[in-house]
C-alpha cells in the first residue's frame, strides 16, 4: 500500500528564497502573458510589461509582425520606451540611438567618428513571442518549445468555443491584489473541491459541481462541466455559436487561464506575482471590438461580489495558515475516477511547482 501523497511543505509558498528561484527559473522559461494584441493593431504599436523581473515591450512592425525585445538600449543601458503608444522608431531617451522597428540599430549622434564601428553588429535583444487568441505570449527561454507543444490542442478547442475570438477587444480589467503567494491562489483556482461550499452563485448557478473535473492537457489544466438548468440566467446567452449553453476553462501553466462562460463570453485570469507573500490577479473581459457591453459589465460586476470576493478570503487565509508552526502538511484528496472531490491537479500543479524550484538551474 502507498503513502499517500501530501501538499507540499509551507517554505515552498512563505520562503523568499524560493521566489527568487522561481524568477530566475520557471518565469523566465515558461510562457507569460505580456499584452493584448488590440494594443498593436498599426504599424509602430508598442506595449511595455514586466516578466520575471525584465522590462519587455512588444512592438508592430513595417512587416505586420508582432516582435517582443527587451527594453534596453544597447548602448549604455537606459530604458527605451514606457507605456503604451505609437512610433516610426524606437529612439533612446538618453543620446538619441535610434533602432528599427526589427530592432537593428539605424543612427546615433556622432557614431561614425568610432573606429571601426559596424551598426550592423548592434541590435536590441529579442525575446521568443508567439500570438495565440489576440493575446502576446513571450518566453525568455529562447530554446523554449511552442505553445502547441505545451498547451496541446488548446488553441484549436479556443477557437471552436470562441469563433469570434479576432474580433473581440479588453473591456475591463479587474486588479485583485491577494494577500498570499501566487502558486496558493493558482491551486484555488484549479480545483473545486472547496466550491459547493464556498461558491454557492457558481456552484448553483452555472456549473454542475458532480459533473466538474479537471484533467491535465500538456502543461494546461483542462475545466470541464455539464452545465445546471440556465433558465434563470441573469443574461441572454443566446449567441448563436456552438456551445452557448456551456462553461469551460483552459488554465495555461503556470499563470494564465481562459474561461468560457454560458453564451461564449470570453473572460481571463492572469496572475503577476509580487513577491513570496502578495500577488495582483488580473480578470479580463471582453467585447466585440471593446465597446461598452451592459451584459459583459454585469457579469463582471458579478464575478467580482461573489466568486472572487469569497475567493480572496480563502487565499489569504491559507497563506496566513502557511506561516503557522502548527501546520503539517497532510494528504491530498486524490480520487482515481477524478471528478469535483479530487484534488488531482493540484497534485499535477504541485510535481510542476517543484520540479521548477528543486531542478538545478543550467
Amino acid at each position: 500500500m502507498n503513502d499517500p501523497i501530501t501538499s507540499l511543505a509551507a517554505r515552498y509558498y512563505t520562503d523568499p528564497q524560493v521566489f527568487r528561484l522561481e524568477t530566475e527559473g520557471l518565469l523566465a522559461r515558461t510562457w507569460q502573458f505580456g499584452c493584448h494584441g488590440s494594443d498593436l493593431t498599426n504599424t509602430g504599436d508598442y506595449a511595455c510589461f514586466e516578466i520575471a523581473g525584465e522590462s519587455l515591450f512588444a512592438i508592430r512592425g513595417r512587416d505586420d509582425k508582432i516582435r517582443v525585445f527587451y527594453n534596453v538600449c544597447q548602448h549604455r543601458a537606459h530604458q527605451l520606451v514606457s507605456g503604451k503608444g505609437s512610433t516610426r522608431v524606437v529612439v533612446c531617451p538618453y543620446h538619441a540611438w535610434t533602432y528599427e522597428l526589427t530592432g537593428e540599430l539605424r543612427a546615433g549622434p556622432n557614431i561614425k567618428a568610432v573606429d571601426g564601428f559596424d551598426k550592423s553588429k548592434v541590435c536590441l535583444t529579442e525575446v521568443r513571442a508567439e500570438e495565440f487568441l489576440g493575446f502576446v505570449f513571450v518566453n525568455l527561454d529562447p530554446d523554449a518549445a511552442p505553445m502547441e507543444e505545451w498547451f496541446p490542442n488548446a488553441r484549436a478547442e479556443l477557437e471552436e468555443w470562441v469563433p469570434n475570438w479576432a474580433d473581440l477587444k479588453p473591456l475591463e480589467w479587474v486588479e485583485i491584489p491577494e494577500n498570499c503567494n501566487w502558486k496558493v491562489s493558482v491551486e484555488n483556482y484549479s480545483e473545486c473541491y472547496h466550491c459547493s461550499l464556498n461558491h454557492p452563485t457558481f456552484a448553483n448557478g452555472v456549473i454542475k459541481p458532480e459533473t466538474y473535473d479537471i484533467q491535465p492537457q500538456g502543461m494546461c489544466l483542462r475545466h470541464t462541466t455539464q452545465c445546471q438548468s440556465l433558465d434563470q440566467m441573469t443574461y441572454d446567452i443566446q449567441s448563436g455559436f456552438a456551445h452557448q449553453n456551456e462553461y469551460s476553462s483552459w488554465f495555461l501553466w503556470p499563470m494564465f487561464s481562459f474561461q468560457v462562460y454560458p453564451g461564449n463570453v470570453l473572460n481571463t485570469y492572469h496572475w503577476r506575482a509580487v513577491d513570496a507573500d502578495h500577488v495582483v490577479v488580473w480578470r479580463g473581459w471582453y467585447s466585440v471590438g471593446g465597446v461598452e457591453d451592459a451584459k459583459i459589465r454585469q457579469l463582471a460586476v458579478q464575478d467580482r461580489e461573489t466568486t472572487v470576493e469569497e475567493d480572496i478570503h480563502l487565499v489569504e487565509s491559507v497563506q496566513r495558515g502557511l506561516g503557522s508552526r502548527g501546520y503539517v502538511p497532510g494528504p491530498l484528496v486524490i480520487d482515481p475516477c477524478g471528478g469535483v472531490n479530487s484534488e488531482h491537479p493540484v497534485m499535477h500543479l504541485q510535481r510542476w511547482m517543484r520540479e521548477a524550484v528543486d531542478t538545478p538551474q543550467v
